[in-house]
C-alpha cells in the first residue's frame, strides 16, 4: 500500500476523539506484536497544554546527548507523519506504510476477536513498533487524552511529566480538576518520578496523592527544579533554569512566552530523572539543544510585513499563556485576529480572552467537521466584541487575506499584527496556506 491509502485506511478506523475508559484492545494488539513499548525507556507526558512542546523539548535534549529519541505526539498539524519521529525526522512516505503493512495483521486478528482497533490505538501501536524497530534509546509519549485510559498508557514511563492542567475535554474527562488530574494521573507508575509543571492546588492535591499510593519520586516546579529567571531576547527569551541536579545560566530558548520557559525546564528535570546519578548536565549541551528547538503551530510566526503569529491555543487556560506571550515579546499597536474553534470547547472562554487583546475579528471555521461555522461563530462574538469589529469569513483562506489587508491598510509601519488562533487544526491548515516551514 502507498502512504495515501494507508493514511485513508487509518481514518476509516474512527476518530481521534472518539474516548472509550478500556485498555482492552490496545494491550491484546501489542501483546501480539511482542510488547514493543517495553524495549525502551519512556518519557510519558500528559497534561492539558504544553504537552507537544515539552515533548519537542525533552527529546531536543535527549538527542543532544546522542542518543537515539522517538517521539510520538498528537494531533498533527498538517501530516499524520508528524506523530511518530525518530531523531526528529517524522517518518517518510514509505517508512510509514511499511510500519503500517507489518502490524496489520496483528491488527485484523485483534480485530476479529471482537476488539477492533481505533484509529488513535493504531497510531499508538505503529509508533512502539516503529521505536522498538530502529531501535530506539528512549521513547517520549504524548498522551493522546487524558491518561489512565489512554492508549499510550500501556507503556510505564520512567519518568512521567504532567503538564499544567486545566479544563478541557470536560465531557470525557470529568467537569472540574480534580476529576481531570486523577484521570491524567494514572500515568504515573509504581517506582518512576514524575516531574509536575506548575498547577492549581485543586490538581495538585490529586497528582501528589497518586505518586504517594504508587511510590513515585516526585518533582514539583518551583520546588525541587523552576525558572530562576527569564528575559525577553530577540526571537526568544534568555533563561536561568534551576534542575534537579544543577543550574544552568545563560540558556537561550527560541520560544515566546512564560509558558514555554516552563515547558522547558520540565523537559529538563524530565531528563535529568531518566540519566540517573547526581550529576548536572553539561551546560552547553543543555544551550546547544535549547538553542535549536522549535514548537510548530505554537507562538510561531510565519510572515512578516505585517507579522502574522500562528498559535494553536483551544482552551482558555492555553490561550491564556498564549495572550501573556504575545503581549511580552510583540510590541503590536493593533492586532487583527483570525479565529476558527471546535464546537465541543469552551468558546465564549476563549472569546472572553480574545476581546480585550483582538481590535478587530475575523471569525471563520478550520477543515475540521467539528468545526464551528463562520455564522455560528460570529453569533459568539457580536454580543463581545460588537458586529463593528466582528467580520464573517467561512473560508480560513480568505479570512487569512481579509485580516491581512485590514492589517496593510493600517499601513506599513502601523505595528499591526494578526494572531491565527482557536484550534490545532485552524493552525495547521493556516501553516499550510501560509507555507510555514515544514508545512
Amino acid at each position: 500500500m502507498d502512504y495515501r491509502a494507508v493514511e485513508r485506511a487509518i481514518l476509516d478506523r474512527g476518530v481521534e476523539w472518539d474516548f472509550e475508559p478500556t485498555l482492552d484492545r490496545i494491550a491484546a494488539l501489542l501483546d501480539l506484536l511482542g510488547s514493543p513499548q517495553r524495549a525502551y525507556p519512556v518519557i510519558h507526558i500528559a497534561g492539558t497544554n504544553g504537552k507537544t512542546s515539552t515533548a519537542r523539548l525533552t527529546e531536543a535534549l535527549l538527542k543532544e546527548r546522542n542518543l537515539r529519541v522517538g517521539r510520538f505526539t498528537s494531533p498533527h498539524l498538517v501530516s499524520m507523519r508528524e506523530r511518530i519521529t525518530v531523531d526528529g525526522e517524522p517518518l517518510s512516505e514509505e517508512r510509514f506504510a511499511q510500519v503500517y503493512e507489518e502490524i496489520i495483521p496483528y491488527v485484523d486478528l485483534t480485530d476479529q476477536q471482537g476488539r477492533r482497533i481505533q484509529f488513535f490505538e493504531l497510531l499508538t501501536a505503529m509508533a512502539f513498533a516503529a521505536f522498538a524497530d530502529s531501535p530506539v534509546d528512549v521513547a517520549v509519549v504524548e498522551t493522546g487524552m487524558g491518561g489512565s485510559w489512554d492508549a499510550t498508557n500501556v507503556a510505564d514511563g520512567t519518568v512521567s511529566v504532567i503538564t499544567p492542567i486545566s479544563l478541557d475535554h470536560t465531557d470525557r474527562l470529568g467537569p472540574d480538576l480534580p476529576s481531570i488530574a486523577t484521570e491524567k494521573s494514572g500515568i504515573i507508575k509504581p517506582g518512576a518520578t514524575a516531574v509536575f509543571a506548575q498547577q492549581e492546588l485543586a490538581a495538585a492535591e490529586v497528582l501528589m496523592r497518586r505518586a504517594a499510593e504508587v511510590g513515585a519520586v516526585v518533582a514539583r516546579e518551583g520546588l525541587e527544579f523552576g525558572v530562576l529567571n527569564r528575559e525577553v531576547a530577540i526571537g526568544g527569551q534568555l533563561l536561568s533554569l534551576r534542575g534537579l541536579k544543577g543550574v544552568y545560566d545563560d540558556v537561550y530558548l527560541p520560544l515566546y512566552g512564560a509558558h514555554q520557559a516552563s515547558n522547558a525546564v520540565c523537559a529538563l528535570a524530565a531528563v535529568e530523572a531518566l540519566t540517573g546519578g547526581d550529576d548536572p548536565l553539561d551546560v552547553e549541551l543543555v544551550r546547544q539543544a535549547f538553542a535549536q528547538a522549535s514548537s510548530p503551530g505554537r507562538m510561531e510566526v510565519v510572515r512578516r510585513t505585517p507579522t502574522v503569529v500562528i498559535d494553536a491555543a483551544h482552551n482558555p487556560g492555553g490561550m491564556q499563556a498564549s495572550l501573556d506571550g504575545l503581549h511580552e515579546a510583540f510590541d503590536f499597536a493593533k492586532v487583527i485576529g483570525v479565529v476558527g474553534v471546535m464546537r465541543d470547547k469552551d468558546v465564549e472562554g476563549l472569546l472572553e480572552l480574545l476581546e480585550p487583546i483582538l481590535d478587530e475579528i475575523v471569525v471563520t471555521r478550520n477543515s475540521s467537521p467539528r468545526s464551528l461555522s463562520a455564522e455560528e461563530l460570529a453569533a459568539l462574538a457580536e454580543p463581545l466584541f460588537g458586529e463593528d469589529r466582528v467580520h464573517v469569513v467561512e473560508r480560513l483562506d480568505d479570512a487569512i487575506d481579509r485580516a491581512i489587508g485590514i492589517a496593510d491598510a493600517e499601513g506599513e509601519f502601523s505595528g499591526t499584527g494578526v494572531l491565527i488562533t482557536g484550534s490545532v487544526v485552524t493552525a495547521g491548515d493556516a501553516r499550510q496556506l501560509l507555507k510555514a516551514d515544514g508545512a
